[in-house]
């Protein structure tokens, strides 16, 4: 065997062979290929074509480095055609849209079927350049084939610059657009043909669409002229309802154009001006109008056109404020006529001497009702239960009803009448809901200590006289005043029925005494104890001569009382009791209940003969009544529905020189006959000064009490804080003025209840 050590052993290197350099011809050979390619496909032959051969003529140019040469070639390739067919296609059409604005649409279709035919071939060109787009193009920075021959065609046949397509292309989309809007038919595929074109195009950034700057621009401005004129025009011609409807079927016109022609981006621009021009512009001119304006379209009750108003008003800045102070203005006008016939009622009954009726509240209160209930029902199915209409809505009523200085007691007898007799047969839910209204309408009130005032009294009457006709009733209305005004509003009336309870329980135990008591009263004898502070009831009661029987029975309870509470007094309060008596007339026997003061006037003619007339000056000294409460009390047994006494001379008023006797001839089939004493059921002047003055009286209190309690929690506090927390302590009953806290801050100090810091005068300290 041959040994093979001493040899050297020689590896050999396999090398690529030289990189061919591209030559001239190699460049010119495939660019004659590809460039009768892209011809081939302008002419629309490409089916004659093979693919595999012109991407290969592609790809060797680019892999050879002939990138920049082969895209340039490519680009003035497109150009040079895109301007033969602009000239020879584009330009001939365009002096049919001068002449004829409906063939414009000629222009429109051409350039359409360019477009379409020009991206058709820019997608084949990108299929066989694709290797240049993803390499050179890519390396380069430079637009991709499809990109370029988009520019191309922008900026060779849509900005030519030596032919006026662009502006010829603007004026038949406009024109199209005006025929239609002036109700003619346009071929609505053409325009969105070209303005989808527009949109595809992009300006230089790659971001922006041609569209905006070439046509969007312009049809934005040429539109703001046109509904400018037509807002002017329709406004003359048509009364509001009917301009609305043009608006809105202008306002649904643009939107349905934007979504099937334009592009929904400018939906928003274009409905922006339709509503500065055909609403912003004339909100006061439509609403002022005086055929069918707001007020005649609230006064009809239009609702329809009244939510049109709201929805479309609602579209622009300061339309719903404007539309809510045309709605605060008719309301308030609506308040001040029912202030106004109130007030005009009120002179005409002064004028006749005739007290002013609770008829009168009762109207007023259910006028204020009836408006409410009409523009609840605007709110809701105009005004879409906004939350702005219902507190301008609330403020208009809130302004006008407390203009009404009656408002408080004028409510009060409201409730009052309801919880009354207007209750009886009702079902629960029609009572919640008249009390919710009337609990509404309580809401609006400022001076809700006022109204407090009046319903103790009217709630005092009811339950002494047995008229409520529910006390669930009557307690489901005091719950819904705490809710409005807290517990403290609405103890003393709980107080009432607790007093009446207690007085049910205490009359029990009375009965219980007297079946076993030596000296019983002469009469039988129901009293109800009312604590002091409860009741509307002043300190010194009516001054009267009560008879003899009366005041045996009344001494008898009190033993009864007093051996049961020791140091208690009772005030008794003939005014606010009734009494039953039996009276005998020539036909039958009656049973009369009438009040107190009644039973006193009747008992002066129990010994008297038959027929036999007494003064009115006896009357009066035998019974000690002041002459106002004895005139009532004369006015409801003499000149009422049931005349127990009869009157010399007959009239309706009182006179100090009239003479009365007991009506023997009386006759009625009832055998019970219920007396109502006549009494002035709405306050005179004179009687609602005094109740305001003592009003005033119990808000300095209240001002006081607030004012201490804000500055034992805060010890130490400057003037204008301290005016602040008390305000918003008492608005919940009455609306303070500043000065008279002041007033009341400087009463406290003479009390020494606060002082002044030293130093600074403005600012207080809490004396412990």
């Amino acid at each position: 065997m041959a040994s093979l050590q001493g040899k050297r052993t020689v590896r050999g290197k396999i090398r690529p062979p030289p990189r061919r350099v591209a030559t001239e011809v190699d460049y010119d050979t495939h660019w004659t290929t590809l460039q009768n390619a892209i011809t081939t496909i302008h002419e629309q032959k490409a089916y004659m074509l093979s693919y595999e051969e012109i991407y290969r003529c592609g790809y060797n140019l680019v892999i050879h480095k002939w990138g920049e040469r082969l895209y340039n070639g490519v680009k003035e390739l497109i150009e040079q055609y895109l301007e033969s067919e602009a000239e020879t296609k584009v330009v001939p059409v365009l002096g049919i849209a001068d002449t004829s604005p409906a063939e414009g649409v000629q222009v429109l279709k051409v350039m359409q079927k360019l477009w379409r035919h020009h991206v058709t071939c820019l997608l084949m060109m990108s299929d066989i350049l694709v290797h240049m787009d993803r390499n050179y193009v890519i390396a380069n920075r430079l637009p991709k084939t499809y990109d370029m021959g988009l520019f191309l065609f922008r900026d060779t046949v849509i900005r030519s610059p030596k032919y006026p397509i662009q502006s010829h292309l603007q004026m038949v989309l406009l024109n199209q657009i005006t025929l239609e809007r002036k109700g003619d038919v346009i071929d609505r595929g053409a325009v969105k043909s070209c303005t989808e074109m527009l949109l595809e195009m992009k300006e230089n950034n790659g971001n922006d669409p041609v569209y905006i700057a070439d046509f969007e621009n312009l049809f934005i401005e040429t539109s703001r002229e046109f509904y400018r004129v037509e807002s002017e025009d329709l406004v003359r011609r048509f009364d509001p309802p009917e301009y609305m409807r043009k608006v809105e079927y202008r306002l649904d016109e643009e939107q349905l154009r934007c979504s099937h022609y334009l592009t929904e981006k400018t939906e928003p621009k274009i409905r922006l001006i339709v509503e500065q021009e055909m609403i912003a512009k004339h909100l006061k001119t439509v609403m002022e109008m005086e055929n069918w304006g707001l007020k005649q379209l609230l006064i009809n009750s239009r609702l329809g056109d009244l939510d049109r108003m709201y929805r479309l008003f609602s579209r622009v800045p300061n339309g719903a404020r404007e539309l809510q102070g045309g709605l605060s203005d008719y309301i308030r006008e609506c308040g001040k006529s029912i202030n106004a016939n109130v007030q005009a009622s009120a002179i005409d009954t002064v004028e006749k001497g005739v007290p002013l009726g609770v008829a009168l509240a009762l109207r007023w209160v259910q006028e204020v009702l009836d408006l409410k209930e009409r523009f609840d029902a605007f709110l809701a199915q105009a005004f879409a239960k906004d939350k702005s209409f219902e507190t301008a809505i609330n403020s208009a009523f809130e302004s006008f009803i407390n203009l009404n200085p009656k408002a408080p007691e004028f409510m009060s007898l409201f409730i009052d009448n309801k919880l009354k007799k207007d209750f009886k047969g009702k079902s629960d839910d029609e009572i919640d809901t008249i009390l919710n209204k009337t609990t509404t309408l309580f809401r609006f009130l400022s001076d809700k200590d006022i109204f407090e005032r009046y319903y103790k009294q009217h709630l005092s009457s009811r339950l002494l006289h047995g008229k409520s006709l529910s006390d669930e009733v009557e307690r489901g209305m005091i719950s819904k005043l705490k809710i409005e005004c807290g517990y403290q509003f609405t103890s003393k009336l709980e107080g009432m029925f607790t007093d009446m309870r207690l007085s049910t329980d205490t009359m029990s135990a009375f009965k219980e005494f007297l079946e076993k008591a030596v000296d019983t009263p002469p009469m039988e004898l129901n009293v109800t104890v009312l604590t002091s502070t409860f009741w509307p009831v002043t300190s010194t009661p009516v001054p009267c001569n009560l008879p003899t029987q009366f005041l045996a029975a009344s001494k008898v309870f009190e033993r009864f009382y007093t051996s049961r509470h020791n140091g208690r007094k009772l005030t008794w309060h003939a005014t606010m009791g009734n009494v039953d008596l039996r009276a005998t007339f020539n036909s039958r026997k009656h049973e009369l209940n009438v009040s107190t003061m009644a039973a006193i006037v009747l008992l002066v003619f129990n010994d008297i003969p038959d027929g036999e007339t007494i003064p009115y000056t006896t009357i009066e000294q035998e019974t000690g009544l002041p002459a106002e409460q004895l005139k009532r009390t004369l006015q409801s047994v003499a000149c009422g529905k049931f005349k127990i006494l009869i009157k010399e001379p007959k009239s309706r008023d009182i006179e100090e020189t009239d003479v009365f006797k007991f009506n023997s001839a009386f006759s009625e089939k009832l055998s019970r006959i219920k007396i109502q004493t006549i009494a002035s059921k709405v306050e005179t002047s004179s009687e609602l000064k005094e109740t305001h003055e003592k009003v005033e009286d119990a808000r300095k209190h209240m001002a006081e009490a607030a004012i201490v309690r804000v500055m034992k929690n805060r010890k130490t506090l400057d003037h204008n804080n301290l005016i602040a927390e008390v305000i918003a302590q008492l608005q919940g009953r009455f609306n303070p003025a500043p000065s008279m806290i002041k007033k009341r801050i400087e009463a406290l100090i003479d009390r020494e209840y606060l002082e002044r810091a030293p130093g600074d005068r403005a600012i207080y300290n809490y004396l412990a």
